[in-house]
């Protein structure tokens, strides 16, 4: 490996998953410039890092309307066994129904389609960075004739005020850099109701801690594959435990379930204010089921 980069090593691998002919014509029937400038908000101040990063050696990353185009035809590879199993994993772990919903990190909207269609009467939000994403993600959306709201801003701030959401979903964001320092994320994120739940998607921490063992292994070719932010946004990631965050962030009730051995889905709920666990006599439907839809 040693004389190569990291492009070069994952350019032929992305070449054989993908069909570049199809991805091409997609690509050239939508309007880029018109299409993100519908969804991008101006204001937004990109973090450093977050045009700087590849994805699987596509210059630009998330920013870059490619990615975006390739992104569903090479998730299923990066979600074994496979991919609509693993986002299930995550939608059954999901309490009661939620009627005001935040997909945090959404990207071309995947999940988010499967929580309007397991949640139909709920108000869904799908947030995330990359206004390419959100394009796909609207485009996809429309196709099915699902209306979902789609917001571009940071997971950081969200924009939404504290209480709004009484369930919050996020996907795989320990391998992004932003989720470096996930315990204060998760205090921006715990703005859900109270009674409101928390549950996140992501890699086996257990399993990540074997990164430690590549490194040492194969010294100079990990970090030729994988940028060294990358390497130690996952390092702090796996020598970490969701579980733990969550409590520190004000959630009760955390659990962490293993999915297909590669995977974990870790939920938690915001407690109940006592008078909101009972109903009386002229209280709102709302106020009986415990703060959702606040």
């Amino acid at each position: 490996m040693a004389g190569t980069n990291r492009e070069n090593f994952w350019q032929p691998v992305v070449h054989l998953l993908i069909n570049e002919a199809e991805l091409k014509q997609i690509h050239g029937q939508i309007d880029w410039q018109q299409e993100t400038s519908h969804v991008t908000d101006p204001q937004i101040i990109y973090p450093e890092y977050y045009g700087q990063q590849n994805f699987l050696g596509m210059a630009g990353g998330y920013l870059e309307s490619r990615t975006a185009v390739a992104y569903d035809r090479l998730t299923p590879y990066l979600l074994p066994p496979h991919e609509q199993l693993v986002r299930q994993g995550l939608l059954d772990r999901i309490n009661g129904f939620p009627q005001r919903i935040l997909d945090l990190g959404c990207g071309t909207g995947s999940t988010t389609l499967l929580l309007q269609r397991k949640f139909p009467q709920a108000s869904i939000t799908g947030l995330d960075l990359s206004p390419p994403m959100l394009v796909m993600a609207h485009q996809k959306a429309k196709s099915t004739g699902i209306e979902i709201h789609w917001q571009h801003s940071s997971a950081e701030h969200t924009g939404f005020p504290s209480g709004y959401f009484d369930l919050i979903t996020i996907l795989f964001s320990s391998m992004k850099p932003r989720f470096q320092q996930p315990k204060p994320l998760l205090k921006n994120v715990s703005a859900s109701s109270k009674g409101g739940q928390l549950v996140i998607l992501d890699s086996s921490q257990q399993l990540l801690r074997q990164i430690e063992w590549l490194t040492k292994t194969f010294p100079e070719a990990v970090p030729e594959i994988f940028p060294e932010t990358y390497l130690q946004n996952i390092k702090n990631y796996a020598n970490g435990s969701l579980d733990a965050w969550l409590g520190a962030a004000g959630f009760g009730e955390v659990r962490t379930h293993n999915l297909w051995f590669v995977h974990q889905v870790t939920s938690g709920c915001k407690p109940q204010p006592v008078k909101a666990r009972w109903a009386y006599p002229g209280m709102e439907v709302n106020d009986f089921l415990g703060g959702f839809a606040t």
